[in-house]
């Protein structure tokens, strides 16, 4: 859709306009689920900064904020992950990405024979990837709760 809206002298690459959607989307789900957790912060955290004094700018960094992020947190790692897995919409705009490099892979025909190890290799990526993305969250997560180990 990006080149509708630009003048038609103006060439815009696939790549480009895959990091531009892809970046675009993601920034409005993970700011919808920091709003999320900034809206579940109680209002007598935002009271108790203001009466210990700290300025507008003090009470969102050194209070707010860190408690929304950790309430955002599986959110945020969700987003992540579904986005690492949405990777795959680029072939929308005829780039390759790590599936459709696999199945051009088997139009060979030498190829053809291995599809189940392809394909296996492909949702074996998938898995270490999101799987290493959780196990991040989940050690964050960790942290957080018990400060200091």
């Amino acid at each position: 859709m990006l080149p509708l809206f630009l003048p038609p002298s103006v060439e815009v690459n696939g790549f480009l306009r895959v990091q531009t959607a892809l970046t675009l989307f993601t920034a409005a789900y993970m700011a919808e689920a920091i709003r999320a957790g900034l809206q579940a912060v109680p209002r007598g955290q935002y009271e108790a900064a203001t009466a210990l004094g700290l300025s507008p700018f003090q009470r969102i960094v050194h209070v707010v904020l860190p408690q929304a992020l950790k309430v955002s947190l599986p959110a945020l790692v969700n987003t992540s992950i579904s986005e690492v897995k949405n990777t795959t919409l680029v072939l929308i705009v005829g780039m390759f990405d790590v599936l459709q490099t696999t199945r051009q892979s088997l139009i060979e025909p030498q190829w053809r024979p291995y599809f189940v190890e392809a394909y296996g290799f492909t949702a074996v990526l998938f898995f270490i990837l999101c799987f290493a993305i959780s196990q991040l969250s989940r050690k964050v997560e960790r942290h957080l709760d018990h400060p200091g180990k």
